[in-house]
């Protein structure tokens, strides 16, 4: 049964940076990996994708500079580096994995396996 669990979330300063993992079980072989964030009231947003041969791709051109993803074979968990944290970064954030091999749209139908999230609350 594949798994996906985030941690690392919590209450940060704005400026302040973190770093959300998602780590994966029940499946060894590597598949495109995602993380989105969905803030109240809003829809889910897709944030970044990395694919098994580490091809990342943005989905949102405004994460580029503060949002970092990367994954750990050794450890089969994927990381999301946030730096420069703002108070509009506040949300529940997911981890996703879709099949194939490449990264696909940023639409969440294109993910078949979801974690439960982990909060991110940016406030001074």
């Amino acid at each position: 049964q594949l798994r996906l669990v985030e941690s690392g979330g919590g209450l940060v300063q704005p400026g302040g940076s973190l770093r959300l993992s998602c780590a994966i079980s029940g499946e060894l072989t590597e598949r495109p990996t995602a993380w989105f964030r969905q803030a109240p009231g809003k829809e889910h947003e897709g944030i970044s994708c990395i694919s098994p041969y580490s091809d990342v791709t943005n989905y949102k051109d405004s994460v580029k500079g503060r949002f970092t993803i990367s994954r750990d074979r050794a450890t089969n968990t994927v990381y999301l580096q946030i730096d420069d944290l703002k108070p509009d970064d506040t949300a529940l954030y997911y981890c996703a994995r879709a099949g194939g091999e490449r990264c696909p749209g940023p639409m969440r139908r294109e993910y078949t396996y979801w974690g439960h999230g982990t909060q991110v609350t940016v406030s001074s």
